[in-house]
Formats: C-alpha cells, sequence, structure tokens
C-alpha cells in the first residue's frame, strides 16, 4: 500500500524555521520525484518545491527562493523541507506527492497532474 506521511508542521513566529518531512512506503522511492504543495484557505494549491529523483535537480517557487530547500534520502524513505524566514502568508497545509517511475531520473515535473501519489499534509501556521 503506498503511503506519504507528512510530520513537522506547526505553530511559528514570523522569522522562524520548520522542518516538514514525508515519510514514504510502498513503493520505491529512488525513481520517483518528490514535489511539496501547499493550500491556504480560500486559495489553490500551489507547488513550492521539488526534487528530481536523482536528487540533482531542484526546483522552487519563486516566492521561496532563499528560504526553502529541498532535500531526500532514499535509504531513509524520506524527503525534507527546510523551511526559514517564514512568513504569515506561507500559511497553510502543506502535502508531499511523488511523481514517476516513467519519468527521467532529472526530470523534475511541477503540475500536480503530474503526481501520482499524495500525503494528507501537515499543517503549518506563521503567526505572531
Amino acid at each position: 500500500q503506498v503511503q506519504l506521511v507528512e510530520s513537522g508542521g506547526g505553530l511559528v513566529q514570523p522569522g522562524g524555521s520548520l522542518r516538514l518531512s514525508c515519510v514514504t512506503s510502498g513503493f520505491t522511492l529512488d525513481y520517483y520525484a518528490i514535489g511539496w504543495f501547499r493550500q491556504a484557505p480560500g486559495k489553490e494549491r500551489e507547488g513550492v518545491s521539488f526534487i528530481s529523483a536523482s536528487a540533482l535537480r531542484t526546483h522552487y517557487v519563486d516566492s521561496v527562493k532563499g528560504r526553502f530547500t529541498i532535500s531526500r534520502d532514499n535509504a531513509a524513505n524520506t524527503v525534507y523541507l527546510q523551511m526559514s524566514s517564514l512568513k504569515p502568508e506561507d500559511t497553510a497545509i502543506y502535502y508531499c506527492a511523488a511523481a514517476g517511475p516513467h519519468y527521467r531520473m532529472d526530470d523534475v515535473p511541477t503540475s500536480a497532474q503530474e503526481y501520482d501519489y499524495w500525503g494528507r499534509g501537515t499543517q503549518v501556521t506563521v503567526s505572531s
């Protein structure tokens, strides 16, 4: 059974940091690109950060560049999203998703429609 389980969300003050984790099971993470998406109340889902199966390529939406870092540890079946200098506008439910294995190892899918498996999300709230 395929599962992606996010954790690490919570309440943080503006300027603070959080590290989200996405633990996967039921498929071989090595061959899948991973994306982090978020959805704020009343807004459409937004792709935030993406990493290729090879881990050699990453992509970030402009609003998080320089503040968020995506990484992966295939041996631990886990993908991370390190978030720093958090802003109130980062408040959302954050989801991880897996795309593949039909993509090339260096592909970085950025559209939600390209992702096959999804987690249930973790809430991130940035507020003073």
